[in-house]
């Protein structure tokens, strides 16, 4: 093999996120009983794993918030979705999460990931502003939601948004280039449809998220994280006060 194809060659597939042996078992370079158990939160330990970095307290704030506005909204896809197949297969707790966390997409939930691809753009053009104002066009053209925007229960205002807006500005170790980036972009789209627009909680979460550096691909697993909880409480629920079959009864009567 020459030197040429050598260096072509794919990297060997390797893990960093956890090794053991007879006696031990760390996380990455942190040893799960001497350093981790005891010591550290489970959100802190979550973020070292997938961010990769030591955790700073701002990290582990910005993400407690976060997880906690997404853990529950009600009754939605995910839950109901939870409960039926609960329903149907009470001796299946974990199927019956994994269902609902399967609603969990590019509508509901994990839009947060469509929202920071719009900061993206807003942040790495030249003109900011002449961005926003384009993204705003260009949806208002097509039609449809614009991730990050709209709400069909909170009006005018997502009360949910603001506060994590504001938890973050209060923040000093926050560069706040995202936060300022998801502001042009909302100025823009009312700008464009001529009304005031809903700055919803996973728009302002696309921006939290992205000041603490987690990668745009990686936002939708936090609304997992979170929502697996959620699920996991909606289905105790369901134990002590069955909904199932209502549901399903309820749109069988209501659909021919």
């Amino acid at each position: 093999m020459t030197s040429s194809n050598k260096s072509s060659a794919a990297p060997v597939p390797s893990s960093k996120l956890c090794s053991h042996n007879l006696t031990s078992l760390h996380y990455r370079d942190a040893n799960l009983v001497d350093d981790l158990i005891g010591q550290k939160s489970f959100t802190e330990v979550m973020l070292m794993q997938i961010l990769g970095r030591p955790i700073r307290p701002v990290d582990i704030r910005i993400t407690d918030a976060v997880l906690i506005v997404l853990m529950e909204h009600g009754l939605t896809p995910s839950s109901i979705s939870s409960r039926l197949v609960y329903m149907s297969a009470p001796e299946n707790l974990q199927g019956a999460v994994a269902a609902g966390l399967l609603a969990v997409g590019s509508q509901f939930v994990g839009t947060t990931e469509n929202c920071s691809r719009l900061l993206d753009r807003i942040e790495a053009a030249a003109d900011a502003r002449s961005e926003a104002l384009a993204i705003a066009r260009e949806h208002r053209q097509r039609g449809g939601a614009i991730p990050g925007f709209g709400h069909h229960l909170h009006k005018p205002v997502d009360p949910r948004a603001y506060k994590l807006l504001d938890l973050a500005k209060a923040e000093a170790d926050l560069a706040g280039h995202k936060i300022a980036a998801l502001e042009l972009l909302s100025e823009a789209i009312d700008e464009v449809y001529g009304r005031q627009i809903t700055l919803n909680a996973t728009g302002a979460i696309a921006a939290l998220l992205g000041e603490i550096g987690v990668a745009t691909n990686g936002m939708r697993g936090f609304a997992v994280i979170s929502r697996a909880a959620g699920l996991v409480s909606h289905i105790v629920e369901e134990q002590q006060c069955p909904t199932g079959r209502f549901i399903w009864e309820t749109v069988e009567n209501a659909i021919e």
